[in-house]
């Protein structure tokens, strides 16, 4: 996954970020710490809820949970097990998806369906990341994620066709950035997932087609 830089009426400077250069899909996520009075949790650190939105199979829960993973939320072990499971009902690729995706029918038809919360600490924040259904018919479970956000991660699908799909008039990648906007999510960094699909093959053209 890639991030193009926070534009527009979403632009803030970054605060922190996670890198992850072995992985099959390159993972860099920047966050960007909200304006105004911050929430104070503990021994005087920030408290941040971040929502992760986008247009269905962009990949969101699949990339929230290899991040959670990587940043040592959830240990392998489990991972493990996961994977396991997954891959008894034919969806072993969605091993890091169900770090959150909990319900019986989500793993099932391997969408998200309510939002799932994950927290996790920095040496100075606290992250509640929410994980919100990309699907148009949960949309209502999406805007009550989002109207809890202080910033958003907008995933988009690179591969051909599945990113034309999100941005079409009936796509909820533009949907889901104007209900953020909306509810008053004024930061949003915008990250290029599935770079590693055979139809991109982390090609630099299509990343530079897509950030345009």
């Amino acid at each position: 996954m890639r991030a193009a830089g926070p534009r527009d009426v979403f632009s803030a400077p970054p605060t922190f970020f996670f890198a992850d250069a072995r992985s099959a899909t390159q993972l860099f996520i920047v966050f960007s710490v909200p304006q105004g009075k911050p929430r104070i949790m503990g021994k005087e650190k920030v408290h941040m809820n971040l929502v992760v939105v986008g247009h269905v199979d962009a990949g969101k829960s699949t990339a929230t949970g290899h991040l959670i993973y990587k940043c040592g939320g959830i240990d392998k072990r489990t991972i493990e097990k996961f994977e396991k499971e997954a891959a008894e009902i034919g969806k072993s690729s969605f091993k890091y998806a169900w770090v959150l995706d909990k319900l019986k029918a989500e793993r099932e038809r391997g969408i998200t369906i309510d939002i799932a919360l994950w927290k996790f600490e920095s040496p100075k924040s606290v992250f509640t990341i929410i994980d919100a259904p990309g699907h148009r018919d949960f949309i209502k479970n999406m805007i009550t994620g989002t109207s809890q956000a202080d910033a958003a991660v907008l995933v988009i699908a690179s591969s051909q066709g599945e990113f034309e799909a999100g941005i079409s008039k009936d796509g909820q990648t533009r949907e889901h950035a104007l209900l953020a906007f909306t509810l008053g999510v004024k930061q949003m960094v915008v990250c290029c997932n599935k770079m590693d699909d055979k139809s991109v093959n982390f090609a630099q053209e299509r990343y530079d087609e897509i950030v345009k």
